[in-house]
């Protein structure tokens, strides 16, 4: 695995823990407007309306491998955007982990196609 991408805010101290473990690169995917530089975005729908997610243009290359991670699986919506961005730069995704899954609101079958693990599950 080349990369970790996690979605802020509480994403980014397990995904930039794991990189460090695994001394592999970390990607920070944000809120629309957060990043600096060129960014790459992804809109998805809410239960309220609708959300978007960002992460620079340049972050993956492409065929790199990546992790994606996140604290928690919920709907899936916002990890399900971010899955499209790593694979709009060509980055080809190895595992999504979390570390709590609430598995009434049924966020695994949106994130189906990819290997997913999570810690904890409520």
């Amino acid at each position: 695995m080349e990369k970790v991408a996690a979605i802020e805010a509480r994403g980014f101290i397990i995904g930039g823990a794991l990189a460090n473990a695994l001394r592999c690169g970390f990607v920070p995917i944000r809120k629309s407007g957060k990043l600096p530089y060129k960014t790459v975005a992804c809109e998805y729908s809410l239960e309220y309306g609708t959300d978007k997610v960002e992460m620079h243009e340049d972050a993956i290359a492409k065929g790199e491998r990546i992790l994606l991670v996140d604290d928690l699986l919920a709907t899936g919506g916002t990890m399900g955007a971010a899955a499209k961005l790593v694979e709009s730069l060509g980055g080809k995704i190895v595992g999504i982990a979390f570390f709590i899954e609430l598995k009434f609101l049924k966020g695994r079958e949106r994130l189906k196609k990819y290997n997913v693990v999570s810690l904890v599950e409520y």
